[in-house]
């Protein structure tokens, strides 16, 4: 099969290798989409817990090519996502109920194969059937969709809450879109690029605040003004560290920081203890997710997250070089396919 292979950060091929066959327990999915994620990129530049050699993509959807002597639920032909996390079920966080703390995890496209590629084997117990009214292009938002849902858990959003979030990426726009259905009473979305925004506007999810990247306290005394108490949750979505510093500006006695984004493991930023202590600010990390899936899907089949509005690019495999460039450069791109 035809397969993207990164034998080091920054290098990578397209080439021909074995096809994997399944085990008992597994399924063989004949990649239909494949979306690029900004982590992906922290991947390519050797960051984030990736292993190498590597064939990465992690929000893949497709067709049942196969199944293991095992394998009841699924046979081919079925149309399917898969949650790209694997955990050992073992270790002192599974065996405590926390599994996304799972010290062997491993996962899909960032520590094993993952579905920039024709085929990509996946265990049956992270294999989940879509409807036929679920695109390929949609329903591969599933785990981005799922990392959202967790992202809710973390934050448990009071009915009623001011909500501020940077950034209007795929997961931030998705994310919002869960966030008012989940009870915020009003959401500002904050971002530099006005095209993001818009989408947000014409879901009637969020007021919008576009950010000045060279005058910080044009777009600051903004917010302030449409919400001069603060906010009772303040969300990086960016990744910038930054932006994740700027978030205590917006803050009230009492508020949630949420680390939504995926920061460079090297950044610092630098936060008084007394002002943390004296208004009893929550910090709050939201990683990935776990079994999530389910809800996610049921998100995406409802419409209760509406993405198609989100797909800006669409490449080959032969054309991922190209895929990458377009995240990288972020000039009118939201979310980039890779259709194998």
């Amino acid at each position: 099969m035809k397969a993207l292979v990164y034998t080091e950060p920054r290098n990578f091929n397209i080439m021909e290798v074995d096809t994997p066959a399944c085990k008992e327990n597994q399924v063989l999915i004949k990649v239909a989409a494949c979306g690029i994620c900004k982590t992906d990129v922290h991947i390519h530049n050797g960051q984030f817990l990736s292993k190498f050699p590597l064939t990465p993509g992690h929000e893949f959807t497709g067709v049942v090519e196969a199944v293991g002597s095992k394998v009841t639920a699924f046979k081919k032909g079925d149309r399917v996502v898969a949650d790209n996390t694997v955990l050992c079920g073992e270790c002192y966080y599974c065996r405590r109920n926390q599994p996304l703390y799972c010290e062997n995890f491993h996962s899909l496209g960032v520590t094993g194969p993952g579905g920039f590629a024709e085929y990509v084997i996946v265990n049956q117990d992270k294999v989940f059937g879509i409807s036929d009214g679920l695109s390929f292009d949609i329903a591969s938002f599933a785990e981005p969709t799922a990392c959202a849902v967790h992202g809710m858990d973390r934050i448990d959003v009071q009915n009623g809450d001011n909500v501020l979030m940077f950034g209007a990426g795929p997961t931030g726009i998705i994310l919002a879109q869960l966030l008012k259905y989940g009870g915020a009473g009003n959401i500002v979305v904050a971002a530099p690029s006005k095209f993001k925004l818009d989408i947000l506007e014409e879901l009637g999810i969020a007021e919008t605040v576009v950010i000045d990247k060279q005058d910080e306290s044009v777009h600051e005394e903004k917010i302030k003004s449409m919400y001069p108490k603060g906010f009772d949750i303040i969300i990086d979505a960016t990744g910038a560290a930054s932006v994740t510093q700027s978030c205590f500006k917006y803050a009230k006695k009492g508020s949630k920081i949420v680390i939504y984004g995926v920061c460079d493991e090297a950044d610092r930023i630098s936060i008084s203890p007394y002002e943390i202590f004296a208004n009893e600010y929550k910090i709050i990390g939201s990683f990935a997710q776990t079994h999530c899936f389910d809800r996610a899907i049921n998100a995406l089949e409802k419409g209760i997250v509406k993405v198609d509005k989100l797909i800006s690019h669409r490449f080959s495999l032969d054309e991922y070089a190209k895929g990458l460039d377009t995240v990288i450069s972020g000039k009118q791109s939201i979310k980039v396919l890779i259709q194998p």
